[in-house]
């Protein structure tokens, strides 16, 4: 099973987003049964919470589900429990690399590392911009491109 993590700040916004979007397109290639996914936030504000109201929406107006999201803390074990720990700016990631102690088993990046020629290096955070719609549409983009990526990396057809 090749295990996926989406890291945000607080685990409402954009990370939960992604994971509910990565999991329609790997349901939607019939995948469910070769990658697992999850997200996380680096603070603990939100745990146990839902998504945010406007990722709800968001995501109604695409009919993605995100059933079962509840907002969790990232862990240091998460590092060694997951392939792809994927985050959406650089914060995150600078938060990632604090917590690393050993080498972990996960590869780290920017969620739009994985998009050619990406109109953004990071996603912002629509918790602050109230811009659900653009945030989407880069989550989509890149979880596309991550998609593609992890298949051709893992040889899975």
């Amino acid at each position: 099973m090749i295990r996926v993590l989406f890291v945000c700040l607080g685990n409402i916004c954009r990370s939960p987003m992604a994971e509910a979007v990565f999991r329609h397109l790997v349901k939607k290639e019939g995948l469910q049964d070769k990658i697992e996914v999850d997200s996380a936030g680096l603070g603990s504000w939100h745990v146990g919470n839902p998504p945010h109201r406007g990722t709800c929406d968001i995501l109604d107006q695409h009919n993605i589900s995100y059933d079962g999201l509840v907002a969790r803390q990232f862990q240091t074990e998460d590092l060694h429990q997951f392939d792809y720990i994927v985050a959406m700016d650089n914060d995150n990631i600078a938060g990632i690399n604090r917590l690393k102690r050993e080498n972990p088993r996960a590869q780290v990046a920017k969620l739009m590392d994985f998009v050619k020629e990406a109109r953004e290096s990071e996603v912002p955070d629509p918790y602050y911009t109230g811009n659900f719609d653009y945030v989407y549409s880069l989550v989509t983009e890149g979880c596309q491109a991550l998609l593609e990526h992890i298949k051709a990396d893992k040889g899975i057809e």
